[in-house]
């Protein structure tokens, strides 16, 4: 059978652009591949198309923050990086005070501080990536990752919820002939204590939540053993670089500690580095808010997990007792009887102290870090109710 000329036409122009569209499709995937650095899995920027924040929206807000901090940092000597960020778009930032007295550099935005406890999150997110990836799995004994860990019943899972039972390491470690504080202390000298002096746990394992830096230590060791990288440059790879989070880095005590931002305390003395200022993954991750609202973005994302897994994040684990307080994977949460939940993380490391607010349902981000210790960086969460129904006191009238 003959086909007429004009189909023969329409058939080719098809095929042509059949053609067309696969090279394109494989020249993404190639360029996707490409930035796949020794096969690990990603994060990816947030390519949400939020709504723009509207010039009164704005407005507004930014009134009721700037009340907010005459109230808690009018203080010029309070040291301070903060911002408060809605669908992306920051509409308040404020940078305050000396990051190194010696030196009389000032805070600014590009100022890396220690994040403390907030460092979890990240290290949590490392992992569910991995776990994303198949490289490993939730529920899987951490012995047959970490061959030499002597406790056959935790999992990947009771290491991020904090209910592994595991002792905190810098209790055991104080402890008459365990460890030469003179030392310091490793994420692997951690491993091998628990053989070396059989140390026990403090409860059985999935018995009941504590929470304990050790767990977060153990984590950032799998995350080495399953990228073949350690933990600075594996954390660099799949979290730091794909998100252009520019000035965010792991402390590598051996290398930073003459050219990192110091920790004072409230009388602006500032703080050694001690024995345990060696461990990582569960702290020792210094970033600026504008990074962290980046990876805060990138988390709320669509594209970030599966959804079977991204629900876990925000399931809490810690339900013996009744009441509102909570932790979910790398993430703590408050839990109303209305149903609300508020998300955070704070964190606390010798003058260093961080607060981590992630508002998703409103796309707000709220990020307070300071290196000269206050708990002021906690009351951030009293901004809020400025943006959904949290039960927070706040008057903007104060």
């Amino acid at each position: 059978m003959t086909i007429p000329s004009t189909i023969s036409k329409h058939i080719f122009f098809f095929l042509c652009l059949l053609t067309i569209g696969c090279t394109k499709q494989d020249k993404t995937d190639t360029i996707d591949s490409e930035l796949s650095e020794s096969g690990l899995p990603m994060m990816k920027p947030s390519k949400v198309d939020y709504p723009a924040v509207t010039t009164n929206y704005t407005s507004s807000k930014k009134a009721a923050v700037e009340k907010y901090c005459e109230k808690y940092w009018r203080n010029e000597n309070s040291n301070l990086s903060f911002l408060v960020a809605k669908n992306g778009e920051i509409i308040y930032e404020r940078y305050q005070g000396i990051g190194n007295r010696k030196t009389e550099e000032p805070i600014t935005k590009e100022t890396p501080l220690h994040i403390a406890s907030v460092s979890k999150v990240l290290t949590a997110t490392a992992v569910l990536l991995l776990i994303d990836a198949g490289k490993i799995d939730l529920n899987q004994k951490v012995n047959t990752i970490l061959k030499s860990f002597p406790y056959p019943d935790i999992t990947v899972e009771t290491l991020l919820n904090h209910r592994s039972g595991l002792r905190n390491y810098a209790y055991f470690t104080e402890e008459k002939g365990v460890w030469d504080r003179k030392k310091t202390l490793t994420n692997q000298d951690i491993l091998t204590l628990f053989t070396e002096k059989n140390i026990q746990l403090e409860s059985p394992a999935n018995k009941r939540f504590c929470y304990c830096n050790t767990n977060y230590a153990m984590l950032a060791l799998i995350i080495e053993k399953v990228t073949g990288l350690n933990f600075g440059e594996a954390m660099q790879q799949m979290i730091f670089k794909p998100l252009k989070m520019n000035h965010t880095f792991v402390f590598d005590i051996d290398k930073d500690k003459e050219r990192v931002t110091p920790s004072y305390k409230g009388n602006n003395m500032e703080l050694a580095f001690d024995y345990l200022d060696g461990i990582y993954g569960d702290k020792n991750i210094y970033s600026t808010p504008s990074d962290l609202l980046q990876f805060d973005l990138a988390r709320n994302a669509p594209s970030f997990l599966n959804p079977e897994l991204r629900a876990k994040i925000y399931k809490g684990y810690s339900n013996e007792h009744k009441g509102t307080k909570n932790y979910g994977l790398g993430i703590r949460m408050i839990e109303w009887e209305t149903g609300q939940k508020f998300y955070f993380h704070n964190g606390w490391w010798h003058g260093n102290t961080s607060s981590f607010i992630s508002l998703g349902k409103e796309g707000v981000t709220i990020i307070a870090l300071s290196n000269k210790f206050t708990k002021n960086v906690y009351s951030v969460r009293k901004l809020a109710p400025l943006f959904g129904d949290y039960p927070f006191e706040f008057n903007d009238e104060e």
